[in-house]
Order: structure tokens, then sequence, then C-alpha cells
């Protein structure tokens, strides 16, 4: 029979890695670098200053040779800088930095326009139900005047209803007083008669 040989050395290195992956952590590499402004076109050249990535500096000339760029600060100062380091834009960093507030303004705006929204579709209800309401009142008056229109179309009729019952009037307050009268002559006429 045969026996497998275990190494000690395989089994030791076995534990090292398990134990190393369980207290490896994420880490990123820092996008915050800085680059050496130098007198002159070369690693050789003294370092005048650093400029921290989205420095915005201006390119005066370029060695391609070299692979550099002689550059202007926006304080004035000169000085050389390796060309790959440079970049058309500003770095992603900054842009995120740039976009995200841009982003939380147009949330504000945003939150801002949804309350004015809210605010006018009230008080657009408000004045639907304003209009309805004085819908209805016009109509009920429109009512009221053409009441007013056939009444006033029918005052001539009405006055000369008015002159007719006066007259008739007149008419039966003669009788009445004619009656009376004759009442008054026919009383006496009794008495004497008894």
């Amino acid at each position: 029979m045969i026996r497998p040989v275990v190494r000690p050395y395989l089994l030791l290195s076995v534990c090292f890695l398990a134990a190393g992956a369980a207290s490896a952590e994420p880490a990123w590499v820092s996008d915050q670098i800085e680059v050496t402004l130098r007198t002159g076109p070369s690693t050789s050249n003294a370092i005048t200053r650093m400029l921290r990535s989205g420095t915005q500096i201006e390119i005066v000339e370029r060695d391609e040779d070299a692979g550099y760029a002689r550059v202007r600060t926006s304080a004035g100062t000169e000085g050389w800088v390796l060309t790959r380091y440079l970049m058309n834009e500003p770095p992603a960093r900054q842009q995120l930095e740039r976009l995200t507030s841009q982003l939380n303004t147009a949330t504000t705006e945003g939150s801002s326009l949804g309350s004015q929204l809210t605010a006018i579709k009230s008080q657009y209800d408000q004045a639907t139900t304003t209009i309805a309401s004085l819908e209805r009142d016009k109509a009920t008056l429109e009512n009221e005047l053409n009441e007013i229109r056939q009444t006033a179309a029918n005052t001539i009729e009405i006055d000369r209803q008015n002159r007719d019952l006066r007259q008739q009037l007149a008419d039966a307050e003669i009788k009445v007083s004619i009656l009376q009268q004759e009442n008054e002559s026919l009383s006496g006429q009794t008495t004497r008669n008894w």
C-alpha cells in the first residue's frame, strides 16, 4: 500500500493563504497625484514646485523628443512638465464633483417645481370649482332675467287690464251708490206705507 506523502510546507502555505484571504480588504489607488514642475525638460532639472491634479495650466511649448511641455500656471510661474500627465479636460474627480453639484441643484429645483406644480393644481381645482359655481349662478340669473323680460313685455297688456279693472271698479262703485240710494228710498217708502 502506498502512502501519500504530505509535505509540511505545502500544508503551511495553504494555511497562510486561507488566513491572508480572510483578512484582505478592498482598497483603491488615489487619484490625488502631484506632478513635478521642473526648470527644464528632463528629470535632471530642479523641481520648482509640485502641481496637484486638477490644476489648470497653459501650454507654452512642447518638446516632443523629451516628452515634456513648457507650461505656465495661473500665478505666472513657468516650468516643464511631462506631457503624459496633461489632459485636455479637467480630471474625472472634478467633473464628478461638478456634475454631482449640478445633480443636487437639479434635484432641489425638481422638488421645488413639484411643489409649485402641486400648488398650481390646487389653484386650478379651486378655479374649476369657482367657474362651475359661477356658471350655475349665471344660469339662474339668466332665467330670472327672462322672466323679467316676459313680465316687461306684458306691461302694456297689464296696464290695459289695470285700466279696465279700474273702470269696472268705478262702475261698480257707482252701482253700489245707486243701489244704496234706492235702498234708502225704498226703506223710507216702506216706513210710510206702514
